[in-house]
């Protein structure tokens, strides 16, 4: 696998790292000839092959093409996380190895532990980096370009949206405020048909019952085509200056300055005073990507030396976590494109300054990929109500600010190059309430943004909100308490529930038998029916089942009152959770929805039974972990048969013994549903796990949703997505089915360049989303995001994002665990820090230097790489549940970049001298910011108290010796001794000190959509070996230290 920069500290005051050998040598394979013998992409995620017989790593035979990897792949989300100093992050994408490693290029067990052996790779579907692969491309809005992933959410429905994470924007309100009425020079011609010269590759994939899907969606997201044939083109290479001669716009169009951004368009454009007259040589208002040329031209980043390529010796700096958050890094793009450009939360690529050649970047050794989050919530997002929605007749590509105005009447796509006529109806202005000025239009002033969509984009009536609650009522289930729980949750925020007048909902709860629920009005009380043949289910009486929620909220009510006391005494130990489902796919067939299944055991009837896989004697195993892929297809095939009529699972496991999740998360993961986890979920014996249930089922009933949604993802001319991470179908080669679509949801592509971009100064890359919200309107967001083209090695590395290339990596590690084996995918990602350090130093640095090298911007990859190593979806040596492995993996997978950097990198504060100083401000709160620090042992002391940001959970140790003055005024305890086992909350107390350790907790849980669990530790407590495994730059019995790791990797790149 091939490696990314990576720094991070091996603990605190002392030496710096001494350049010698370590304590414990160990011999290791050199690596072999060179990466670039033949162009085959590079993959750092590659599968062990029979050992060659040449010492080399990388193989020099033929490339073998790697067949599209995407059947599906699963990935959640809210405003990116803004936290106290951490480590700089950077993307890290792990470059791919060429060849076989005959040898490992990890010390061997007896060395030093054990945690990473590298054996030998070849290339295997799961993990590319970029190369020519068949299009199992990704999905794009309009046209087949590739996909990203990086986080964002919509507003389109009635939730709350998160603060704006781009540059404010002009409020939907101001568009939709006065319509613009305008003869529409481009009709539609009918149902939308599918796109012109675009040859679908592949065939539809077929569901589970054998039916096939029918692909209208994809004619769908399509959008209608403009009468007329298309004129013949020859757009010519994108750095040509075209236009010039061109009649164009009236003399107080030209010289114009750059359009607005997002914040000036908060007050509107004041119209032209000059009008429209005879045709002038026309000047581009802005600089679009066509002409970046001459502006590019002096920012080679060769020419001095910028921050991103400093040179770190990462085996002496110590202190390279940095006092803030860790910022992606910039683009290299004219002032006017970067401040329009795409917010890095919602749409982040690996790489900000994309390679000429798939051979420049093999050499490089980084992943290209792209992160998206696509439904994110935003506090403001410019909606466009227009009866034209203006796209490229060719690609299908919706205008945005990246393309060129030709003069006033044509532009020229930004993807494909293509020449398209501006329809009448674009002429006018809706925020300035001007004509003639097209480049001033919203939809060319924001990156992000969401149309309404016309009749066009539907295939039938937008459907209602219908929600079918799934629940399992075995003996087992209710002795965890867990049905007081929902249905509290569900009375309390019935009214909350996204929707309009339409919205249906429905129960079914199962055990041996499966019981359904007549709800229909004028009934008393609900009626319970209830089917004993699970063999071959049906529905008692399909039309009074799933009812209207407005009209039978009563009935409603009433059975949410009673159904916990329904089943209390129930003895029925036996579970059958596939007929269950299959119940709930015949109910929800018709019309589709979202269905939400809480299971808490093992599934033993039916169709879908399952048996215990896990032994717990091999938790600790060194070996290969058994069991990480489904034990039977039946979840799968049903997910396809959901997925094909608009109907998504989401699945609330809560147990506390082994319920295979690698086998019931494929209902999930292939409807684009969620899945959340609760071990050991009990409600008199673990009240920390109940406050999280309840606080996640709140937000899971109350955020906003998507319905019978599709993306896709459309990228500049020479590029190609191959692989998708995520939850979700792929419906054909590059349309992503999603059933329904929310706010906590990410995705990742990676991606590969097919032919040279010689002649290109920039690409772009654009997703839609087309969905109907919860009121029953069709939307769809777009957002677009334009990158540099650069073709030297130096400028690839200097824009290379750390922080998204170990989220791509992990998404690959996942693939490689479940399609190859654990240690393969560890052996891919060490090699991965390995291969990317070793192209730096030999093709990047001039000088060469003893040491460990690494540019500024990648100092922190070794690190995460180690973290990831540690990290509960991919640790050895440490016994870890399956199920706990399984939902890591999943997690990785689906959260968006934010939330998923704490889950692999925790943040580490010092809380017992909170301070004022440098605090935020937010909504008339003080939030102190203490320091992050390097998560090490040595960082701890006895007299202080150190609080653990790890995602998911939150740790506040205290030391023996901790200040009596934090105890008494933060905790309300007289000593150390008072402090409980088991401690959950903070108390409420009339301090400064509490109350600055409360609004930090606060602001620290604030920042994500689930609610993370706080366990205050001391020494004794049961938790203390968890809060260490966290301390990543430690050694452990089974996994290498911080330095050891770095010595490791340097002997390999010295190599």
């Amino acid at each position: 696998m091939s490696s990314t920069d990576f720094s991070s500290q091996n603990g605190a005051g002392g030496p710096p790292y001494a350049n010698g050998p370590s304590q414990n040598p160990v011999a290791l394979q050199p690596p072999g000839p060179g990466y670039m013998a033949h162009q085959t992409p590079y993959n750092p995620m590659q599968a062990k092959g029979p050992m060659p017989p040449g010492p080399g790593i990388y193989n020099s035979g033929p490339y073998q093409p790697i067949p599209p990897v995407s059947s599906n792949q699963a990935l959640p989300s809210q405003p990116m996380l803004k936290r106290p100093p951490m480590g700089p992050q950077h993307s890290m994408t792990p470059p791919q190895s060429a060849s076989p490693n005959p040898g490992s290029r990890i010390p061997p067990a007896h060395a030093t532990p054990p945690p990473v052996s590298a054996n030998n790779y070849q290339h295997a579907p799961a993990w590319q980096y970029g190369g020519t692969l068949p299009m199992g491309a990704p999905p794009s809005m309009g046209a087949p370009p590739p996909m990203a992933m990086p986080p964002l959410r919509p507003v389109g429905n009635h939730m709350t949206s998160s603060p704006s994470l781009a540059t404010p924007q002009a409020s939907s309100a101001e568009y939709r405020a006065t319509p613009p009425v305008f003869h529409n020079a481009m009709q539609p011609l009918g149902p939308p048909t599918s796109l012109q010269g675009y040859t679908q590759q592949g065939h539809m994939p077929t569901p589970g019952n054998g039916a096939q899907v029918p692909n209208s969606f994809d004619h769908l997201e399509m959008g209608p085509k403009m009468a007329g044939p298309l004129p013949p083109q020859q757009p010519g290479p994108p750095t040509r200056q075209m236009g010039l001669s061109y009649p164009s716009l009236p003399p107080g169009y030209q010289n114009t300055s750059a359009p607005p951004t997002a914040a000036t368009m908060q007050h509107p454009v004041q119209p032209s005073t000059q009008p429209y007259s005879h045709p002038q040589p026309y000047q581009q208002p802005s600089a679009g990507p066509a002409q970046l040329s001459p502006s590019l031209s002096g920012l080679s980043l060769q020419s001095q030396t910028p921050e991103a390529l400093r040179v770190v010796n990462l085996l002496q700096e110590r202190n390279l976590l940095p006092l803030g958050p860790v910022t992606p890094p910039t683009p290299c793009l004219p002032q006017d494109l970067q401040k329009i450009n795409c917010h890095p939360e919602v749409f982040r690529s690996t790489l900000t300054s994309i390679p000429q050649t798939q051979s420049l970047l093999n050499k490089a050794k980084l992943p290209l990929g792209l992160l998206l989050h696509p439904f994110k919530d935003l506090s403001q997002l410019p909606v466009v109500t227009s009866s034209t929605i203006v796209r490229c007749r060719s690609c299908r590509t919706y205008i945005n600010p990246f393309v060129t105005f030709l003069d006033q009447r044509r532009w020229k796509c930004n993807l494909c190059y293509r020449v398209n006529d501006v329809p009448e109806e674009f002429m006018y202005n809706p925020v300035s309430r001007s004509y003639g000025e097209p480049h001033k239009r919203p939809e060319v002033q924001n990156a992000t943004l969401e149309f309404i969509a016309p009749s066009e984009y539907m295939l039938r009536p937008p459907q209602p909100a219908v929600y079918l609650i799934v629940l399992d009522v075995s003996h087992n289930a209710v002795e965890t308490g867990y049905l007081d729980v929902v249905c509290q949750s569900l009375l309390e925020n019935i009214n909350a529930l996204p929707g309009d007048s339409r919205t249906k909902i429905g129960f079914i709860t199962f055990d041996s038998t499966i019981h359904f629920y007549n709800l229909q009005e004028g009934l008393s009380q609900p009626q319970m029916l209830i089917v004993t043949d699970i063999e071959d289910i049906f529905l008692p009486t399909p039309d009074s089942l799933l009812v209207n929620l407005n009209e039978c909220k009563e009935l409603v009510q009433d059975l949410l009152r009673s159904l916990p006391q329904m089943f209390g005494k129930t003895m029925e130990t036996q579970c059958a959770l596939g007929p269950a489902l299959q119940a709930a796919f015949k109910l929800l067939s018709a019309t589709g929805g979202r269905v939400s299944v809480f299971q808490t055991q093992l599934p033993s009837l039916g169709v879908g039974a399952l048996k215990s896989r896990e032994d717990p004697n091999q938790r600790a195993s060194a070996k290969d972990i058994q069991h990480l892929s489904p034990a039977t297809d039946f979840y799968k095939k049903l997910a396809l048969d959901c997925s094909g009529q608009q109907v998504a699972v989401d699945l609330f496991l809560l147990s506390s013994q082994y319920c295979d999740l690698a086998s019931l998360g494929c209902i999930s993961r292939y409807s684009a549903g969620s899945v959340y986890y609760y071990p050991s979920y009990h409600q008199q014996h673990n009240p920390a796990g109940v406050e999280c249930f309840q606080k996640d089922l709140k937000r899971y009933l109350t955020r906003k949703i998507g319905f019978e949604a599709v993306m896709r993802i459309r990228c500049s001319k020479g590029l190609s997505i191959h692989t998708f991470h995520g939850n979700f179908f792929v419906r054909s080669t590059d349309l992503l089915s999603l059933p329904n679509v929310n706010p906590d949801a990410g995705f990742a592509v990676q991606m590969s360049i097919e032919e040279n971009l010689v002649d290109m100064q920039s690409v772009s890359f654009q997703a839609a989303l087309l969905y109907t919200s919860s009121k029953g309107e069709r939307r769809i967001r777009v957002h677009t995001m334009c990158l540099p083209v650069v073709n030297s090695l130096s400028d690839i590395f200097a824009g290379a994002d750390v922080q998204a290339i170990t989220c791509l990596l992990a998404s690959m590690a996942v693939d490689r665990s479940v399609t190859a084996s654990l240690s393969d995918a560890r052996d891919a990602m060490t090699n991965a820090s390995i291969d990317s350090l070793t192209s730096f130093r030999t093709s990047v640095l001039t000088i060469q230097q003893p040491g460990l090298l690494a540019p500024a911007c990648l100092r922190l990859f070794p690190l995460y790489i180690l973290a990831l190593l540690k990290q509960k979806a991919f640790r050895t040596g440490t016994s870890t549940r399956l199920d706990d492995r399984v939902f890591a993996m999943c997690q990785l997978k689906y959260q968006p970049l934010a939330y998923v950097m704490l889950m692999i990198h925790p943040a580490l504060y010092r809380v017992d001298d909170l301070t004022d100083e440098g605090a935020l401000n937010v909504s008339e709160r003080t939030i102190p910011q203490p320091r992050v620090q390097q998560l090490s042992v040595e960082k701890l002391s006895r007299d202080g108290a150190f609080l653990m940001d790890a995602g998911s959970v939150i740790y506040l140790w205290i030391g023996r010796n901790c200040n009596p003055n934090f105890l008494t005024q933060v905790l309300g305890l007289p000593n150390y001794a008072a402090v409980p086992l088991n401690m959950n909350m903070l108390p409420e107390l009339d301090t400064a000190e509490s109350q600055r350790t409360r609004a930090f907790v606060g602001w620290l849980r604030e920042q994500r959509p689930f609610f993370p669990i706080l366990h205050v530790i001391r020494d004794e407590s049961p938790l203390k070996a968890s809060f260490l495994q966290n301390m990543i730059e430690d050694r452990t019995e089974s996994a290498l230290s911080y330095y050891e790791f770095l010595l490791h990797i340097q002997q390999q790149v010295s190599k």
